[in-house]
């Protein structure tokens, strides 16, 4: 066995469903960790904080020169120079310098393309970032529908046009605290301490609250307040600490940046950038944990699933949904099939696609999942047989089975065809249990 595997083992040993609450609290954080070093290491967290980083290159000055437009028209653009400073402020002196040269990329983009088609393309260039980090963010989620190009323009674009103008507005009330006659007056007195503590605080819990709103909103699927908070303010936690690593070392650095020479700033901005997204999507992976601590130990390995039980899946998720359906209540979303079931997301995904494939569910906008047909028109036969034989397969068409073999797979299809024949979806649903 490997060492991952034995690792397992040990830490999901059935024994342990005995302990008390307080040493269980423990062996889940023991098993939370263990699963984002597990996804880090050998995950696909790494490739996607690549990807974005290479995404953000593209995209950061035309998103800059979107906001900056907006917070313009309030007055208030002055103050995202800053806001860019302190992200890039691990980086030392050479923060400041980038920040500079960043600020002049955006003044020449809002004075030369920043009207007409240049706009159009801003806002396009600036919408792709976002959708590569929803990309990101669904994968963690095991979500397999991203949203809608309708959602994507209206959503993306709230947030686009309103966050710069929310966070700007956070900077003046730190900055009002900061200098406010009362604290100043107090000076180093402990009551001075005391009072001036929020304003020493709050930039970290802005921090951490920006983190959990970012994983509360971008992934297509519903994020729990709870997680969302506890992967927010890990992300937040990590994002400070490293930052204050990252800043020891550039300093102490002096004679591996000499051998870069000009190109030093480049590769550290690219470096603090990638450890940026890498902290991000650590902390989303964290929330996904927090709420479905079921898949601490498959992470993102594949869900190994045999004929029996998908079949017993796809009869599950077509009763699930005609039984809300026949009730009049809302749509069910692969999330509370997944959450009814104790089936993994990733074991449902393959099957809701291939009944939606043989026309049997719809999707709705919100993710909800509708019978195409009453309940009474779907035969049990055909939900049995999008799974079996589905619509859309890669290999089939031209295999040329032995012939022992085709006539066994005729008749074991003719002998389930006898015994689901004459039953409906709805027969199924009026079954007790």
């Amino acid at each position: 066995m490997s060492l991952s595997g034995r690792i397992e083992g040990w830490l999901w040993h059935p024994r342990w469903a005995a302990l008390p609450a307080l040493p269980r609290a423990g062996l889940l954080l023991v098993r939370c960790t263990y699963a984002l070093l597990r996804d880090v290491v050998a995950g696909p967290l790494t490739l996607h904080a690549m990807g974005l980083v290479y995404v953000t290159l593209l995209s950061v000055v035309p998103l800059l020169a979107v906001s900056f437009s907006v917070v313009k028209a309030f007055g208030f653009h002055h103050q995202l120079e800053p806001l860019l400073f302190g992200f890039l402020e691990p980086l030392g002196a050479r923060g400041a310098e980038l920040t500079a040269r960043v600020i002049a990329f955006v003044d020449n983009a809002q004075g030369s393309v920043l009207a007409g088609v240049g706009l159009l393309f801003l806002f396009i260039t600036a919408l792709s970032m976002a959708g590569q980090m929803e990309v990101s963010f669904n994968r963690i989620w095991r979500v397999e529908q991203p949203r809608s190009l309708g959602r994507r323009l209206t959503e993306y674009l709230s947030v686009i046009l309103v966050g710069p103008v929310v966070m700007v507005t956070a900077m003046a009330i730190i900055a009002g605290l900061r200098s406010n006659a009362l604290v100043q007056a107090l000076g180093g007195s402990p009551v001075g301490a005391l009072v001036g503590l929020p304003a020493a605080i709050l930039p970290y819990a802005l921090v951490c609250i920006g983190f959990s709103l970012v994983y509360w909103f971008v992934p297509n699927t519903s994020v729990r307040l709870h997680a969302a908070l506890a992967g927010g303010l890990l992300g937040g936690v990590l994002w400070v600490g490293t930052g204050v690593l990252f800043a020891a070392f550039v300093v102490n650095a002096a004679a591996t940046i000499t051998i870069y020479a000009s190109f030093a700033i480049v590769i550290s901005a690219l470096f603090w950038l990638y450890l940026s997204w890498l902290i991000l999507l650590v902390g989303a992976q964290f929330a996904f944990y927090v709420q479905w601590p079921e898949y601490l130990r498959v992470g993102f390995r594949r869900a190994v699933t045999g004929t029996a039980q998908m079949e017993a899946a796809a009869l599950a998720v077509m009763l699930l949904v005609a039984r809300t359906f026949r009730a009049g209540a809302a749509p069910l979303r692969p999330v509370d099939i997944a959450a009814q079931t104790g089936l993994p997301g990733l074991a449902l995904a393959p099957v809701i696609a291939r009944l939606e494939a043989a026309g049997l569910l719809a999707r709705t906008a919100g993710e909800g999942l509708l019978p195409q047909r009453e309940p009474a028109a779907i035969q049990l036969r055909e939900i049995m047989q999008a799974v079996r034989h589905p619509a859309s397969a890669d290999i089939g068409g031209e295999i040329r089975w032995p012939a022992a073999v085709a006539d066994l797979g005729a008749r074991l299809d003719a002998t389930l065809g006898d015994a689901l024949r004459g039953r409906s979806l709805a027969d199924l649903a009026d079954t007790a249990g």
